[in-house]
């Protein structure tokens, strides 16, 4: 009998991916990422100090410098600083160099890991953040509602757009076996367990070649599998023990493919929005799939939501954690914090 329970993983996740294409097309007619508790307001008026964080190895990136160098230009701007990332350095000595110029505006141009890397330095200066999507996933550009293939737009954008906060969030990683710790920042969905698999997992030549799409081929090898136990506490409040697969904590909710995997999200209230997922089957994760794609209201013993500040978990054995998409290692404990209002965008 288990003989068919291969089959209808792949059948959900060839139903995920093509729902996933619908939804991008019908994404700029039911999507709307605005703000909450402030609207967008006018950025700096005259002339920019301009500074550019630019990922050279991404596809578009010398097409992307030599545009911006002409917005300036014709601007009658001076002439934008380049710090170029490294595999070495992500992002945050340019930053650091970026602010010593006396940056009015750093400009972001690769994929998700670049963009949370200079947000982490830009957070709390007030110095205004644009974004040159250039990644796969470009999931911080979606959510303030971005065209991701529109590289003209988006630079008029970074340079002349209105601005507004936005939260940022930040998690800890604790692993007791070998002692390592470290803290850092993420955007948009940060999580431990099986989403982190996913993302550690995905193979590289096919996320070049199909984008997104290649997470759903890794999601579907990690389907198989048991649920572990951990301990979750919301703001301070007592422990409860759960068994989970995953456990998602989202700044905002649009991920690739369009879909609006948490609707009631939103990028400056003040408060992550927990997902708990515990399937123990094909049929559970057939369901969560449902609830997601087709927006469905009813409550799945299986998918729970919580509203929080802050969140600590605790688990018995080292479990794998991700951020914005980039695996961040494996943690017995995770403590997670929102910062509200804390990075300066420009949008348009």
């Amino acid at each position: 009998m288990s003989d068919w329970i291969p089959y209808l993983f792949i059948t959900g996740a060839l139903a995920f991916a093509v729902s996933s294409w619908w939804g991008v097309r019908r994404l700029k007619a039911r999507h709307i990422r605005s703000a909450v508790r402030e609207l967008a307001h006018k950025s700096i008026a005259g002339q920019q100090r301009v500074a550019v964080v630019l990922n050279p190895v991404k596809a578009k990136s010398a097409e992307a410098r030599a545009a911006i160098q002409r917005a300036c230009l014709t601007a009658g701007w001076d002439a934008p600083k380049f710090f170029e990332t490294t595999a070495e350095d992500p992002g945050f000595s340019q930053v650091r160099a970026a602010l010593e110029y006396g940056a009015d505006v750093v400009l972001v141009g690769g994929g998700d890991g670049t963009v949370r890397v200079v947000a982490e330095s830009l957070a709390h200066t007030d110095v205004a953040m644009g974004l040159i999507p250039l990644g796969t996933g470009n999931l911080l550009a979606r959510n303030v509602d971005l065209d991701v293939n529109d590289l003209p737009g988006n630079i008029r954008t970074a340079l002349f757009g209105q601005q507004r906060y936005i939260d940022t969030a930040r998690m800890g990683i604790e692993n007791s076996v070998t002692g390592h710790s470290s803290e850092h920042a993420f955007l948009v969905i940060a999580g431990i367990g099986m989403d982190a698999e996913v993302v550690g997992d995905t193979n590289v030549g096919l996320k070049k070649a199909v984008g997104w799409l290649a997470y759903t081929e890794a999601g579907v090898r990690h389907l198989p599998g048991r649920r572990k136990k951990v301990s979750i506490s919301l703001d301070g409040q007592p422990e409860q023990i759960r068994k989970i697969r995953s456990v998602l904590f989202a700044n905002c909710g649009l991920i690739p493919g369009g879909i609006d995997f948490i609707p009631q999200a939103m990028i400056d209230d003040g408060m992550l929005d927990v997902v708990v997922m515990s399937p123990r089957s094909a049929i559970g994760w057939l369901a969560m799939y449902a609830k997601v794609l087709f927006k469905h209201n009813r409550t799945l013993p299986v998918m729970t939501f919580y509203r929080s500040g802050k969140v600590v978990i605790r688990c018995p054995e080292p479990m794998p954690t991700q951020l914005d998409g980039d695996t961040s290692g494996k943690a017995t404990t995770v403590t997670v914090r929102v910062e509200p209002r804390s990075l300066l965008v420009r949008v348009r």
